[in-house]
């Protein structure tokens, strides 16, 4: 189990840290192609700073919104209440505020930008579908995803992504424009910076995605595994994640923005469609192995 969470940690700073080197690099890329020089970078990284700030206060928000999910009274479901404050205990943060989404899909997800301003939100379908040690085990992985902030971790990639494909969207019009730069008038330097340009131009916005993909995946080994360790219990867990992946009922208030913040992808059909690289999540079958070797 701790073998497991250190392994993600590691991985998931690394993933991160490679992300934010790519938004400086292709930032800079820009710069010297536009002749702004280290100006592109920073110019980067004020919109990711200010992107990363309004989505500070209001992604929750956003979230909640978009997925119909509406506040749960403390005497609708007092079990699931009992089981939120039980681990909130046990991870050593506040109680999340719980909110309801009417969908016989079983499924959850964690919003929020730090464990005081938290949410987990889950489906109707799950608590009608799961036992006690499996809700716990749900609840766990939720948890674990507020206590290690990966619902911020999670914002900022996202907003990191957009920044990305903003760049590269603008160093393609300057080449339909046929923008003069200092890059063109410096011979040999100048066409070589030319060159990357032009590929990063055509390609970062889909190596961003892919690392926000890996990212995501890698917070959701690192979730399971804190689960595991906050609810001493690895198995419930792996038979929720068996039930929640075998129904075949897909999340109708989900889409391509949000899926990657549910406990299992609902998008039932995308992810059988979708390859290893390009899936929001781990293989379940990968994520139930590991969960039962602990």
């Amino acid at each position: 189990m701790w073998e497991q969470i250190t392994a993600n940690q590691v991985k998931s700073g690394f993933l991160v840290g490679f992300f934010v080197l790519f938004v400086i690099f292709l930032g800079w890329i820009f710069g010297e192609y536009t002749g702004w020089g280290w100006g592109g970078a920073v110019f980067a990284g004020v919109i990711a700073c200010v992107g990363a700030l309004t989505s500070w206060y209001n992604s929750d928000k956003m979230v909640l919104a978009i997925s119909r999910a509406r506040p749960v009274e403390h005497t609708e479901y007092p079990h699931l209440h009992n089981t939120v404050q039980g681990l909130a205990i046990a991870a050593g943060i506040p109680e999340p505020k719980l909110y309801i989404i009417d969908d016989t899909a079983p499924n959850a997800f964690a919003t929020g930008r730090d464990p005081e301003h938290s949410a987990i939100a889950v489906t109707t379908g799950l608590l009608q579908k799961l036992n006690r040690v499996e809700l716990e085990g749900v609840i766990g992985h939720e948890m674990s995803h507020i206590a290690d902030r990966d619902t911020l971790l999670m914002t900022i990639t996202v907003i990191l992504v957009g920044t990305v494909a903003l760049v590269s969207d603008w160093m393609f019009r300057s080449f339909i424009w046929g923008r003069r730069s200092r890059s063109r008038e410096s011979g040999q330097a100048g066409a070589i910076i030319l060159v990357v340009a032009l590929v990063l131009a055509i390609l970062s916005p889909l190596i961003a995605q892919v690392i926000k993909l890996a990212i995501s995946r890698r917070r959701e080994f690192l979730a399971d595994a804190n689960g595991a360790r906050l609810t001493r219990y690895p198995e419930g867990l792996a038979s929720a994640l068996e039930k929640i992946s075998a129904d075949p009922e897909p999340l109708e208030v989900a889409n391509k923005a949000t899926a990657h913040l549910y406990i299992e992808n609902p998008l039932k059909d995308e992810k059988r469609a979708m390859n290893k690289l390009f899936s929001t999540h781990p293989p379940v079958e990968e994520r139930i192995a590991i969960l039962r070797s602990m």
